[in-house]
């Protein structure tokens, strides 16, 4: 096998399988709804805030790295939703459904040999798609377990 599909494989799986970590279905897929836009004392956000920051930040990460013509959200306040709770019965899902999508098409990304995980990206200031999806794996880890420790505080871990 060639370094090249290495790095490849090591980087989907690390976008997409459970490694050292729960992985997000158990976490969120699995979250009572009652406790969706519930915030335990001393929390900075609420799950649905978690849960619609991911998809933001994910969906302008994988939209730079594809989209010449794409505008991130103004910065910090774009990347948050404007409130604490989802809008109706159907936002957590659709969310939900929106984060995979993303997620895997991330994923895609990374593993088609075309796409040249080391040249920078030509609308970018030096970044590479190599450097997108590793922003992409750190930062849903990171608040990953934040939704870890919201649930242990919300008594809903199992």
């Amino acid at each position: 096998m060639s370094d090249e599909k290495v790095i490849r494989d090591h980087l989907v799986n690390l976008l997409t399988s459970r490694q050292a970590h729960v992985g997000f279905k158990r976490v969120l897929d699995q979250l009572p709804e009652e406790l969706q836009a519930t915030k335990p004392e001393g929390a900075a956000h609420t799950p649905w805030q978690l849960l619609e920051h991911l998809r933001i930040a994910q969906w302008d990460i994988l939209e730079f790295s594809r989209n010449p013509e794409h505008v991130s959200p103004k910065y910090p306040e774009g990347y948050w939703p404007d409130s604490e709770s989802p809008p109706d019965e159907r936002a957590w899902k659709n969310s939900l459904a929106s984060f995979y999508a993303d997620l895997q098409a991330i994923a895609n990304l990374v593993a088609d040999p075309s796409t040249d995980l080391y040249a920078p990206i030509p609308h970018g200031s030096g970044q590479t798609i190599l450097r997108e999806a590793l922003l992409v794996a750190v930062h849903n880890a990171y608040h990953l377990g934040q939704l870890v420790l919201l649930r242990r505080l919300l008594g809903a871990w199992p």
